[in-house]
């Protein structure tokens, strides 16, 4: 009974993340609801909130699903994005990655911002969020590795966080990601050396 039950969870979770990222496709932000998406994915509103927690927690499972492919990635697939390749041009790779994550999920990223601004409860910090920290943690090593000399935990928080500076992030949103990968490029460049250009 409890291997059933755990199975019927595990379905409803990729059934409600299935209906609330085709929901997102198709509308904008604002008109994806949790009752939206409890109707497309056939369950309960009650059985969203129990599973997710509010709008927002749903908004956020959606994109770490998202963001594990680019980690699992980074900790097993080929270089440059994966291990053997120099810091430098990891740190290209993975900046160039992230952008292109960015501009192909832009929908789900201002859902999640939208259902953070409406939220009653105060939302977790940026900088406390598990997808962001364990970026955090790659870019800052691989900027340390090349270049023990500078502060990399500080200059990976000023990368990171043009992604949400508003021109960039309306680039994203418009699902334009090769100004940024490009800029992002010419700054590791000029920082850490190595190929300075991104692939792709």
């Amino acid at each position: 009974m409890e291997r059933r039950e755990r199975a019927d969870a595990a379905r409803n979770r990729r059934a409600i993340l299935r209906a609330a990222e085709e929901l997102l496709r198709m509308h904008p932000p604002e008109q994806v609801s949790v009752e939206r998406v409890a109707a497309a994915a056939g369950v309960g509103k009650g059985t969203v909130f129990h599973r997710f927690g509010s709008r927002t927690g749903l908004m956020r499972e959606l994109m770490a699903e998202r963001a594990r492919e680019l980690e699992q990635a980074v900790a097993e697939g080929p270089p440059p994005l994966g291990p053997g390749a120099a810091p430098a041009d990891r740190l290209v790779a993975f900046l160039d990655a992230v952008a292109r994550l960015a501009a192909r999920n832009g929908n789900l990223i201002a859902a999640h911002e939208h259902a953070v601004a409406t939220r009653k409860a105060p939302e977790q910090p940026r900088e406390e969020n598990p997808i962001y920290l364990a970026w955090h943690r790659h870019v800052s090593g691989l900027i340390a590795q090349a270049r023990p000399d500078v502060d990399a935990e500080e200059i990976a928080h000023m990368l990171l966080g043009t992604l949400h500076m508003e021109p960039i992030a309306a680039q994203l949103r418009a699902g334009r990601p090769e100004r940024l990968a490009a800029a992002f490029a010419a700054l590791v460049g000029a920082l850490l050396g190595g190929e300075g250009r991104s692939e792709g």
